[in-house]
């Protein structure tokens, strides 16, 4: 399949192309290749969303929950039709295998039949009052949403926001990426396709400092929902103060994982570095930090590097690869720079810790022995990149776990289930792992606690971020 090369972006019912708007290189991360020229959105554009954001939040939070739910459903049928043609779009604009990107998609359609149906389960509350007296606690959709997703993940983490808030009864207005905008795009025709009303899910590309600045000072918005960086992060809460918008930030980690010398040590090396490189190591919830217990940190440390050197890199699209490049220019250097500080330091390099011959690619590498003092103990890489650390008793693990600001997810390995449980209760992230790196389903709720964010996407706890509480008292 080709990459299209008709990009534009989606306001009020109808695709915008070029007309004179600046444009964004689309590349290919594999290659350096310029796949397609992508219209930005001016502020005309926006402020033409917004008031169509405004009329279809009117209409779609009185359309009847079982109607709502059919449509979504709908949806979620299209994406299923069209996986295959949307991961190949995927994987050529982002990088990832094209096995992973079949798996995003798939979560995709989960996603939309998920929230269709738990639509119908957010019940409000009836107290308990005299004869004749009511009172009620209603969930009300809190209104139009301005949501900001990133390009690891491009059309999961779209979807994740647009499933729950058209949900709840909410209308939004979608940015994606630049990065990758036909993957995306392709997931809004599905909406399109399955009767979504065109003011009631747009989307929008665009400069994102602009975009951002735009719809968070209208009045018009009344929920911001963003995945990305802590730095960006902060600086929408600040903008989303001066109109008290509600919130919701998943922001980024550096998670911690703990290997007990009670663990199985054969399965513990396997999962962890699989896990660890799946999507190039772009992953908020990614594996980083290993803290391996001293008796047996020797033998975990060379299975993972020996896994490690088996990994095949390359072209997302080859059958035979196994992790791709990394999403854009921009994080090759940043990586390497955080690696040599790192070995300068004293680390030493097991594998990797080079680029590759082109596009973005950077290879598999694993650290050993990492000093407290590199930068990398400290900055979360967003890549390819596994520290490894000794320690001796429970207490310094956890210590060491919980010393960053971060705090979104973290994973242990013990077969002890006392020390599970005292694991558990100990490490202060949102999301905690047990002998396994999967965490992230859509009926569970995901999100951090420090600054790795608040609040939850996915879940019900996902949908309630949509409704506000009302207190009705009837006499």
């Amino acid at each position: 399949m080709s990459y299209t090369t008709d990009l534009g972006i989606y306001i009020n019912g109808s695709w915008r192309r070029g007309e004179g708007r600046d444009v964004h290189e689309v590349v290919n991360p594999a290659t350096g290749d310029v796949l397609a020229e992508l219209p930005l959105a001016t502020a005309a554009d926006l402020d033409e969303a917004l008031d169509a954001a405004e009329r279809g939040f009117s209409h779609w939070r009185t359309v009847d929950v079982n109607a709502r739910a059919a449509t979504l459903h709908k949806v979620a049928d299209l994406i299923r039709e069209r996986a295959e043609a949307v991961a190949v779009l995927l994987t050529t604009e982002q990088g990832k295998p094209l096995a992973e990107a079949r798996t995003e998609v798939a979560s995709c359609a989960a996603t939309f039949d998920y929230f269709a149906e738990e639509a119908k389960r957010s019940y409000g509350r009836v107290l308990v009052r005299p004869t004749g007296q009511r009172s009620l606690v209603l969930k009300q959709p809190v209104g139009p949403v301005a949501a900001f997703s990133p390009w690891n993940f491009p059309v999961n983490l779209m979807v994740k926001k647009m499933a729950a808030a058209l949900s709840a009864g909410c209308s939004i207005i979608a940015k994606p990426p630049e990065e990758t905008p036909a993957s995306t795009s392709a997931i809004m025709q599905c909406v399109i396709d399955g009767g979504v009303p065109g003011n009631v899910a747009q989307l929008i590309y665009g400069v994102p400092d602009m975009v951002s600045r735009h719809l968070i000072g209208s009045a018009i918005i009344r929920k911001i929902s963003f995945t990305g960086s802590v730095p960006v992060g902060k600086h929408l809460l600040k903008l989303a103060a001066d109109g008290v918008k509600r919130t919701t930030m998943e922001l980024g980690g550096h998670a911690p994982v703990l290997i007990f010398d009670d663990c199985n040590l054969d399965n513990a090396i396997k999962l962890a570095s699989t896990t660890k490189f799946r999507n190039a190591g772009q992953v908020c919830i990614s594996p980083t930090r290993f803290y391996v217990q001293e008796g047996i940190y020797d033998r975990f440390v060379a299975g993972f590097a020996q896994a490690t050197k088996a990994i095949q890199v390359g072209n997302g699209l080859d059958a035979t690869t196994v992790m791709g490049p990394l999403a854009n220019d921009r994080r090759p250097p940043a990586i390497e720079k955080l690696v040599a500080d790192a070995t300068a330091k004293g680390a030493r390099l097991l594998t990797g810790g080079e680029r590759g011959d082109c596009g973005n690619f950077y290879l598999p590498t694993v650290l050993a022995d990492v000093p407290m003092s590199a930068d990398i103990m400290e900055d979360e890489p967003f890549g390819p990149v596994a520290l490894m650390r000794p320690f001796k008793t429970f207490d310094e693990a956890i210590e060491q776990a919980n010393r960053l600001p971060f705090g979104l997810a973290a994973y242990a390995f013990t077969e002890n289930a006392r020390q599970a449980n005292l694991v558990a209760d100990a490490l202060e992230t949102g999301m905690v792992g047990l002998n396994s790196f999967a965490i992230s389903y859509v009926d569970a709720p995901f999100g951090g606690i420090k600054e790795s964010g608040f609040g939850s996407e996915a879940g019900a706890e996902g949908l309630d971020a949509y409704y506000v509480t009302k207190a009705v008292h009837q006499y």
